[in-house]
């Protein structure tokens, strides 16, 4: 039986859903969740914090995703649980989820940390200092504790080669040296440790630091004195609340969620009523410098891309000018300074100088030269079988549709054989259940993977449209039940819901018979 989808209905509510929740909606985070347990035991939803921790320990003793994704949540988990010990001492479920994250952990380095360590924000610097006071409690605090967690007193945890603890005291030595902490690594400034009392860091004027819960209570860790009505103290106050507890990596993250939103909606087709606030919002991307995804963090060239193609499509285009800072030889980066690459921020580049360029007819010479050379650097990023990976997102099936939709649109005919062949992986690829996912098959994955099949080839074909078809009734049966595994890279990996319910409704339009004045 085929479900019904009002599409109509359902972009509307989703739209609606960015002005009521303007911080923007992400699930919780084991490590930043961690942090405020080890940080700030005297902020409300603290047990909750700790009850958290332990619901979702997973049956390995571990947290979080696969692979080398678990590193840094149990590495926080393990950690945050051995603090409470510390301070109520231990037994029970507490003691025995810390033993089976420590027995996990010493085995993954008796094994030389037997899986690939993900390219994440300032991955290296986080699970060294993790080390550090892991490290610290097992020479001291578990003397007194009973067992199990007695026989680990004295034992030592070796770091992955590339988180060395000499690279962590370099890095903080460095920080004295600094006139001001540069924006970019206010996010995870509980790294810092002790530093952090002498780096004159302010909060914003919502009084979040570095939009992080853990960036934040690490700046309240070292405050003289903590009044109530402290701003930053209320702000993690408001972020515990909408979580109940727990807390996410960023928070807020306004323009980040409305811009994937609207594009997603709007590219595919679906045009709700935007409200004037939502896009004046996004209006800030047409600064010299471009916009940040929410207040405190640095601004960044795939926010204000994305931002700058949603209101192109929505007819405000303004010039993406913005956006020439963050030009390097042969491709754009995220951010000065920044040490990997990322393809999707090419292609939303791609996107806005593509929009900008076809909305006009003078001959915008610089803005067609970069379109060539983001095109070229593009197709070169594609892996032999046909899809792209990228530094943002765990899965395949979000960088592939994010590039192979901008060069079919704006790469010209030479991008015409990378496209086909990234449609090509995605029919390789599909699972029995029709849908698409790297670890199992999940909504935000299969909406990526319709959109590359649906949106990048004008010409009907069938085999296509008959894959496209079976990911999108594995779609409509679980819209309103969306797994929302976490695939979005950030300090550990999380999902924003309003994002991946966009990619899904947009999937669900593009090509087929869906329609927001048809629904199915």
């Amino acid at each position: 039986m085929t479900v019904r989808v009002d599409l109509a209905a359902e972009a509307g509510k989703l739209v609606t859903d960015l002005v009521t929740e303007p911080w923007g909606r992400v699930s919780p985070s084991v490590y930043e969740t961690s942090r405020l347990v080890t940080l700030a035991p005297w902020l409300i939803g603290h047990a909750e914090r700790v009850d958290y921790l332990l619901d979702v320990q997973r049956a390995d003793g571990g947290w979080g995703g696969p692979g080398g994704y678990a590193l840094v949540p149990t590495l926080g988990a393990t950690e945050a649980l051995l603090t409470e010990a510390g301070r109520w001492g231990s037994g029970g479920r507490l003691a025995e989820a810390i033993d089976r994250g420590l027995r996990l952990l010493f085995t993954w380095s008796a094994a030389s940390y037997p899986f690939p360590i993900p390219d994440m924000p300032a991955i290296e610097l986080i699970v060294a200092s993790l080390v550090e006071r892991l490290d610290r409690h097992l020479g001291g605090l578990c003397a007194d504790l009973e067992a199990p967690l007695a026989r680990w007193h004295g034992a030592r945890l070796a770091p992955p080669a590339r988180a060395g603890l000499s690279r962590l005291a370099r890095y903080r030595e460095s920080l004295a040296a600094r006139p001001a902490l540069p924006e970019k690594m206010l996010h995870a400034l509980e790294v810092a440790g002790e530093a952090v009392a002498g780096l004159g860091v302010r909060p914003t004027s919502i009084g979040s630091v570095g939009a992080s819960p853990a960036a934040t209570a690490a700046w309240l860790a070292v405050q003289p004195a903590i009044e109530p009505s402290d701003t930053a103290r209320r702000h993690l106050e408001s972020v515990v609340r909408r979580h109940g507890g727990p807390v996410p990596c960023g928070m807020p993250v306004t323009v980040f969620e409305r811009g994937w939103v609207l594009s997603s909606l709007v590219r595919a087709g679906i045009r709700p009523q935007i409200p004037e606030e939502v896009l004046w919002s996004l209006g800030a991307a047409s600064g010299h410098a471009g916009t940040a995804a929410g207040p405190g963090l640095p601004a960044d060239a795939d926010t204000t891309a994305v931002a700058l193609y949603s209101l192109s499509l929505l007819g405000m285009p303004y010039e993406p000018a913005g956006l020439w800072a963050y030009e390097v030889d042969t491709h754009f980066c995220t951010w000065q300074g920044e040490e990997g690459v990322s393809p999707t921020v090419n292609a939303h580049v791609l996107d806005a100088f593509g929009m900008y360029v076809s909305g006009s007819a003078e001959p915008r010479g610089r803005y067609r030269a970069a379109i060539g050379k983001v095109s070229d650097w593009l197709r070169e990023q594609q892996s032999p079988e046909g899809a792209w990976s990228d530094r943002w997102h765990a899965s395949p099936y979000y960088a592939t549709a994010c590039c192979a939709l901008a060069l079919a649109e704006f790469g010209g005919a030479r991008s015409a054989g990378a496209v086909r062949r990234a449609a090509d992986w995605v029919m390789a690829t599909q699972r029995p259940d029709g849908s698409w996912g790297t670890w199992s098959g999940t909504v935000e994955e299969t909406a990526y993977a319709v959109q590359t099949l649906a949106m990048t080839d004008p010409s009907p074909d069938a085999r296509r449209g008959r894959a496209a078809e079976r990911g999108r009734e594995y779609i409509r049966a679980r819209l309103d039940s969306p797994d929302d595994t976490p695939l979005w890279h950030d300090k550990d990996l999380y999902a924003p819901p309003a994002i991946i319910r966009a990619a899904a409704l947009a999937a669900l339009h593009a090509g087929g018979r869906n329609s927001p004045s048809n629904p199915l």
